[in-house]
């Protein structure tokens, strides 16, 4: 039976070149540390994919600094963390985010209101951010504003440009961040353009290895000592991320961002064009309803509602087909606690336990869809017979 990947929020498939640029890495074995030519070579490698994701996330050389990590969730943390108990940054104790944000963003501001730090969440009903509510929430006393560009389970695609302008005129002193870990190579921008200070991505949403993330930090921030480091040791990584770096996903990183920046265009054309087929198809299947955002969206999410099925035992019967969706974040699938993002969004708790998530890739095709919708179909046409019976 032949599978049909339409989780692409939760991981996507290794590209050829990272394939490639992982097999050279390793057969270079060297500490980028040492000063020897074995470690040169392997230092080379880091700096040739530091080079390749800067490029790829728009950072013009000498405005910033791209600090490889294990995963975005480290770079989340270290944003924040880093960004909070910075000396100069303890002017205030308020920190302004959305509602639904991910788990990463989520859970680590939960652990700084144990710590006494003020947590402010603005409403993002529809997908939409509550701008007026914004601008009463962000004040002289906020130290950080971090949001995350896309929605991982809505698709929604945030104005974080707007958010971070009104951000530095609130608060002049405030770091402003992006959780861009669903926007990289899904939208085209910098953080120069969206005005954000830090911007965490993944490797593993772009067609790159799992297990290694990235924090860019402006040139501003660097000098400002605005963000300090939360791991210590060797001082790897200019002294904000010790531990020796992982040479072999650095190099499957640099190489699929330099892919995927090759390709975005008509990457982003061919996604939108899957996602239109996608809800057209969608429409056609009675009682499904489609949860799509009222303001900008991404290409490549889109998020449905079953008719009183349970989303795991839909899951269960795609799977079955060779069929592979979710049911929001992967990151928080073993929880049994209500979507905070689809609550976010306006769904119930009742309609967010039938929703499932569709993500596609530029390599998906009108094939993958049909057979979806189909699967669907049939399986609620039956389930709600049974259910009404």
């Amino acid at each position: 039976m032949s599978r049909i990947y339409l989780d692409n929020s939760a991981t996507t498939a290794l590209c050829d070149a990272a394939k490639n640029a992982m097999m050279r890495a390793m057969e270079c074995y060297g500490n980028p540390s040492s000063l020897h030519e074995a470690g040169l070579e392997a230092e080379h490698m880091v700096r040739r994919a530091r080079e390749q994701v800067g490029a790829a996330l728009g950072v013009r050389k000498g405005t910033g600094m791209i600090y490889f990590t294990a995963s975005g969730t480290e770079a989340n943390n270290l944003a924040i963390m880093g960004s909070v108990f910075a000396k100069e940054r303890l002017v205030g104790k308020r920190i302004v985010t959305t509602e639904g944000e991910h788990s990463s963003i989520e859970a680590t501001l939960q652990e700084l209101e144990k710590k006494g730090f003020e947590v402010v969440r603005i409403p993002t009903k529809n997908g939409v951010l509550d701008m007026d509510f914004a601008g009463k929430a962000i004040d002289k006393n906020t130290v950080l504003v971090t949001a995350m560009m896309v929605n991982n389970e809505t698709g929604a695609l945030y104005d974080l440009k707007s958010l971070f302008a009104l951000a530095k005129r609130n608060a002049p002193g405030v770091v402003t961040h992006c959780d861009a870990v669903q926007g990289f190579m899904k939208a085209i921008f910098s953080p120069a353009a969206i005005g954000a200070d830090l911007v965490t991505i993944s490797a593993h949403k772009i067609h790159g290895p799992k297990g290694v993330g990235a924090l860019y930090v402006s040139s501003e921030i660097i000098k400002a000592k605005k963000l300090i480091p939360i791991i210590f040791g060797g001082g790897q990584e200019q002294g904000m991320r010790s531990g020796t770096e992982n040479v072999i996903g650095i190099a499957g990183f640099g190489a699929a961002a330099e892919q995927a920046q090759s390709t975005l265009r008509p990457d982003l054309v061919r996604m939108t064009q899957l996602r239109n087929y996608l809800e057209q198809k969608l429409a056609e299947i009675p009682e499904i309803t489609l949860n799509l955002p009222s303001g900008s969206r991404a290409p490549h999410v889109v998020n449905l509602t079953l008719p009183d099925i349970k989303s795991e035992t839909m899951l269960n019967h795609l799977s079955a087909k060779g069929i592979c969706v979710s049911s929001g974040s992967a990151c928080a699938s073993h929880g049994k606690a209500t979507s905070r993002a689809l609550s976010a969004f306006g769904l119930t708790p009742e309609k967010a336990d039938c929703s499932l998530r569709v993500s596609l890739c530029a390599q998906n095709t009108e094939a993958d869809i049909d057979a979806l919708c189909e699967s669907l179909g049939g399986a609620v046409a039956a389930l709600v017979r049974i259910h009404r019976n």
